[in-house]
């Protein structure tokens, strides 16, 4: 019964075209279609249903006791020929509650996704580090996702990503790939980046740059070298760089932001919009791309002048989110109201709007 259950449940899910599902004790399933959490057609769960609903995905006992332990789990289920999901486990009010996001495994290419030309030039660069930002749920691995397909379907490359878990699965094309996930095929993050470079890679896409040991790592392999493709949760590039020199000491800051000057190639914002148009979302995209004067102010601490940089230098693929908001109002795609909400400046944004 409890297996059919969790196979109708994300089947009903995405058929509805949700992104998120969400098993609580004491509510049906809730699911989260175009930013709105609804109640699903199903039965009440009770905490022994929570029990076995989770007990099929994580059938190993080890796991199991894993879970039991830290109350917390992150890992990868899949239903064939319907979706795979990311999925957290854990405990509220002394229940089981799971979350899972919907991954689908079609990655869709660059032209369907609204993303802007200067990423898709992005996939050409040989080394460097490349961070794609955004709060949950905003795109970033999907972003991401069509990246390395790029790559996959171009070059001729040895692509090791490391994942936790892994969401797109992909298909080595012209391109050699292999995924690596966190707490199966590797123990972590920085575990897993301490090896990688042994493995011969191309290109090395990191899950998340979640801590000091991941991030020093994932800028050492930028500077021997590699293309490295990583998200951190930051609204926007001057975010983005003081968040990761403010994960150092202090008196190692001088030096990465040095090391950040030279290796850092782009920072990618993003922010989904629920599209007016038609069902589905949208990003709205700010893109920082390391010129001279963008490593200049990095090195030298003055990361205030950055968003003035982006501005000014829009003929070399540079934008604001607020620029790029303001377009997909000015096309008809997301409503006003909700564009202002999510601005950077909200006032300054609603002049440019009525002008």
């Amino acid at each position: 019964m409890t297996d059919n259950l969790l196979t109708d449940i994300l089947t009903t899910a995405v058929r509805s075209k949700a992104s998120d599902i969400h098993i609580n004790v004491g509510l049906p399933p809730m699911m989260r279609v175009n930013t709105v959490v609804n109640p699903m057609q199903f039965p009440v769960i009770d905490s022994t249903s929570a029990e076995q609903l989770l007990r099929r995905m994580l059938p190993e006992p080890e796991r199991w006791e894993a879970f039991i332990k830290l109350r917390d789990a992150d890992f990868s289920h899949a239903i064939p020929g319907v979706s795979r999901f990311r999925v957290n486990a854990h405990y509220q009010r002394g229940s089981i509650a799971i979350a899972f996001r919907t991954v689908n495994d079609t990655i869709r290419p660059m032209a369907d996704l609204h993303l802007p030309d200067a990423i898709q030039r992005l996939t050409d660069l040989p080394r460097g580090l490349i961070l794609v930002t955004g709060g949950t749920g905003s795109g970033k691995s999907t972003t991401l996702a069509a990246m390395i397909q790029t790559m996959n379907q171009r070059e001729q490359l040895h692509i090791i990503t490391l994942e936790d878990p892994i969401e797109y699965a992909f298909q080595s094309d012209k391109s050699v790939i292999e995924q690596r996930e966190v707490g199966a095929d590797v123990p972590s993050f920085a575990s897993g980046l301490r090896h990688v470079l042994r493995q011969d890679p191309d290109v090395i896409l990191v899950g998340e740059m979640r801590d000091l040991e991941t991030t020093s790592a994932a800028i050492t392999a930028a500077e021997t070298g590699h293309l490295v493709l990583s998200t951190l949760h930051t609204v926007n590039a001057p975010q983005t760089i003081e968040r990761i020199i403010d994960i150092y000491p202090s008196d190692q800051q001088n030096q990465i932001r040095s090391m950040l000057a030279n290796t850092l190639q782009a920072v990618i914002s993003q922010t989904l919009f629920k599209r007016k148009d038609k069902p589905g979302m949208v990003p709205a995209i700010e893109i920082m791309l390391c010129t001279p004067a963008v490593r200049n102010c990095i090195r030298e601490n003055r990361i205030f002048e950055i968003p003035n940089i982006i501005s000014t230098n829009r003929a070399l693929g540079m934008q604001s989110l607020d620029d790029s908001i303001k377009n997909l109002v000015l096309n008809g795609l997301i409503d006003r109201r909700d564009a202002v909400s999510q601005a950077a400046y909200p006032d300054k944004l609603e002049r440019a709007l009525a002008a």
